[in-house]
């Protein structure tokens, strides 16, 4: 039987493995960050009126720039944005790789702070870049000064910020970020997924963004609009970088289907966002129910919680699903992460692990 290794793949991508999380069918799953809620009716009715008045003319190929989609975007975001400083594509992954291509990539590097998301340095491989992992702080926090050591030491073509930080939670302070657009000659990337999840007076890199050319944000709506099974990602940053992917990015990337969908979507914003308060109830109801149990936890600014288990993670996490509740083991020695999702979810994941 053929395997990878029988083919003549690149040699940094030999023994790689895919990226992923487990997909299990069991009562609770906690494990992918996803909003728990399902689409209320009227989001429904839209989003179905929207793509149907599409489908007479799929024999067409899509707007490739999709400017109807970025204007409602830039809308959404405010800060005087304007469907130029918009770019969107297939989640924040298909950005993020259009980035890498367009400003790192054979011969460049690329560097981020970890623990945070593991696709950050599989995209910089599978697009030649070189990968520096960098740390944060023990506290999983990142101060101007330690990103500053970073970056002098490693000169970077391109940087990845992650604020909340997935897995850990963790909020930037914006002084990292303008200390880090000081230092850097390259692209300053940050890395926005769980946004709208952030405690009352977390600022966004968004208020940075003017008079920064270097500085990208980068969104999604699968995780607050609970748009997952839509991918839609986007970005806001001076015209100049959307013009840059638009230099890289595939031809009609992104169908007529997934436009009118995520743009129905932004129309019914306010119905789809009202669950953002209930899920950051059950997040800090996870935060204060483990820490009165004794455990460590990480202040958390997203829809999830890393939590310290005081042994072996893989022990507990098989534990838990034997209970039939579904949480991501992160490989972080010692700590596993949980999606805050509904009371009930709540509930079993508390009981479980109790």
């Amino acid at each position: 039987m053929t395997t990878i290794d029988d083919l003549p793949i690149r040699d940094e991508l030999r023994g790689k493995t895919p990226y992923g999380a487990p997909q299990l069918d069991v009562a609770v799953r906690l494990n992918t960050n996803e909003n728990s809620y399902p689409l209320p009716d009227a989001v429904v009715d839209a989003i179905a009126k929207a793509v149907q008045a599409e489908l007479r003319d799929l024999n067409r190929y899509p707007d490739r720039d999709a400017v109807a989609l970025r204007a409602d975007l830039a809308d959404y975001l405010g800060h005087g944005l304007t469907a130029a400083n918009t770019w969107a594509a297939n989640g924040s992954n298909e950005i993020q790789q259009q980035l890498l291509q367009a400003f790192a990539g054979p011969g460049r590097t690329a560097l981020g702070f970890g623990p945070s998301y593991s696709m950050h340095p599989l995209l910089a491989q599978g697009t030649g870049s070189r990968w520096i992992g960098a740390l944060r702080d023990p506290d999983f926090g990142l101060t101007p000064a330690a990103a500053l050591a970073q970056i002098q030491e490693h000169d970077p073509d391109l940087i990845f910020l992650c604020s909340p930080n997935n897995p850990t939670g963790t909020a930037l302070d914006p002084e990292v970020v303008t200390a880090v657009l000081d230092a850097a000659r390259g692209m300053v990337i940050v890395d926005e997924a769980y946004a709208e999840f952030a405690r009352p007076g977390t600022p966004s890199a968004l208020t940075v963004l003017p008079g920064h050319p270097r500085l990208v944000v980068t969104r999604t709506m699968s995780k607050a609009f609970g748009f997952a099974g839509g991918r839609l990602g986007y970005l806001a940053a001076d015209p100049a970088v959307v013009d840059a992917v638009q230099l890289v990015r595939l031809p009609y990337h992104l169908s007529a289907l997934t436009q009118a969908a995520a743009r129905a979507a932004l129309s019914q914003r306010d119905a789809l966002l009202a669950t953002v308060e209930a899920i950051k109830e059950q997040r800090d109801r996870i935060v204060a129910t483990l820490r009165d149990r004794g455990r460590a936890v990480a202040d958390s600014d997203a829809n999830f919680v890393l939590f310290e288990v005081g042994g072996d993670q893989k022990i507990v996490w098989q534990r838990l699903l034997d209970r039939g509740v579904l949480i991501r083991d992160v490989g972080l020695a010692g700590w596993l992460r949980v999606t805050a999702g509904t009371p009930a979810e709540t509930d079993a994941f508390l009981e479980a692990l109790k």
